[in-house]
């Protein structure tokens, strides 16, 4: 198993014995356990024997098993993503075009260059960086799924929502200074929103009936109790998708007036990644089937947010909400829960 301080593993396939020992003195010096194939044969056997290997760079002229075909086996396996960049010389241009169609995602002109390799590599880190982003952020948010009833597609929802919202603020309003990279953030973390449900008793959670006020009270501290957890993996980890999300979980109920909670912030003091998923949160709540509720239907629920445009939700996060009335039904229509 990989821990935090293991090196990462890369596989090569090369025939060419020069070109593969310059390309494993290369990675081995940016911090890379290199797994060396003379072939596309030896490279998937290789392949198949180490589910760590989350890199590959293959040769596209080699004998036996070809780099294409190579890239071919390679995504036919079932397992986390793989990152392949393939090798190939100047005039090779169709045989690159044939491998990224095959999958490969990036590739490198030989002779290769320390510079250009560690730009490639870079990417592929990037890319798998974000899976993992992706992995933990599902996990985390199937905990509290789990156990509640609010099952079907809800996170997909609040997740699409959310991304409307944020695309259309970034495109508005250039004060509140949401970058595209921003905009998808926000959305990407929005399935954690109540991750501190995790902490509220089956019985208040699943309540058909109205909350009693304490057990209200109860309720209230799943935005504290989970906005904390995400903010000390934050401080840990220093990754800052966990900030946004613990801002997230925090303050997604508080109100645009400043009678929400666990703070009762208002107006811009909120933060504004949990401005828009409130919004998203509101709307899926109040027009799906619930335990204690039936769903209202969008005539209905788009009144209610009208109403508390300026009170309980930003005004421009509710405008984001009407200039894309048509693209919400549309994914409203697509997830919606089988009964």
């Amino acid at each position: 198993m990989t821990t935090k301080n293991s090196p990462k593993k890369i596989l090569i396939a090369e025939d060419d014995t020069s070109q593969r020992l310059l390309l494993k003195m290369a990675l081995e010096t940016v911090g890379f356990q290199v797994i060396d194939s003379v072939d596309g044969v030896e490279a998937m056997q290789q392949f198949n024997a180490n589910s760590e290997i989350r890199y590959v760079i293959t040769d596209l002229q080699m004998p036996g098993l070809n780099g294409l075909d190579l890239i071919k086996e390679i995504r036919k396996v079932e397992r986390r993503y793989t990152y392949i960049i393939v090798l190939t010389s100047i005039d090779e241009k169709d045989s690159v075009n044939a491998a990224l169609k095959m999958g490969a995602d990036d590739y490198i002109i030989k002779p290769v260059s320390q510079d250009e390799l560690n730009l490639r590599i870079a990417a592929g880190e990037r890319l798998l960086r974000l899976e993992s982003q992706e992995e933990l952020i599902l996990s985390m948010a199937k905990l509290t799924e789990y156990r509640s009833q609010e099952t079907g597609f809800h996170l997909e929802r609040v997740k699409l929502y959310t991304d409307i919202l944020a695309l259309d603020m970034q495109e508005y309003y250039p004060e509140v200074e949401i970058s595209a990279a921003m905009a998808a953030e926000i959305a990407r973390v929005s399935p954690l929103h109540d991750l501190g449900k995790i902490s509220v008793p089956d019985r208040i959670l699943n309540k058909p009936g109205k909350l009693t006020d304490e057990e209200f009270s109860q309720m209230e501290q799943h935005s504290l109790i989970g906005g904390n957890i995400l903010l000390e993996l934050y401080d840990k980890t220093e990754e800052r998708y966990l900030l946004v999300a613990s801002q997230v979980a925090m303050y997604h109920h508080e109100k645009w007036d400043g009678s929400g909670y666990p703070e009762g912030l208002k107006g811009d003091n909120i933060p504004v990644a949990a401005r828009i998923v409130a919004l998203a949160d509101v709307y899926d709540a109040i027009s799906s089937k619930r335990c204690y509720k039936e769903p209202l239907e969008h005539t209905m629920v788009k009144e209610i947010i009208l109403k508390g445009k300026g009170k309980h939700f930003d005004p421009r996060v509710v405008d984001a909400f009407l200039r894309n009335e048509d693209i919400w039904l549309t994914v409203r229509e697509r997830y919606t829960d089988k009964t």
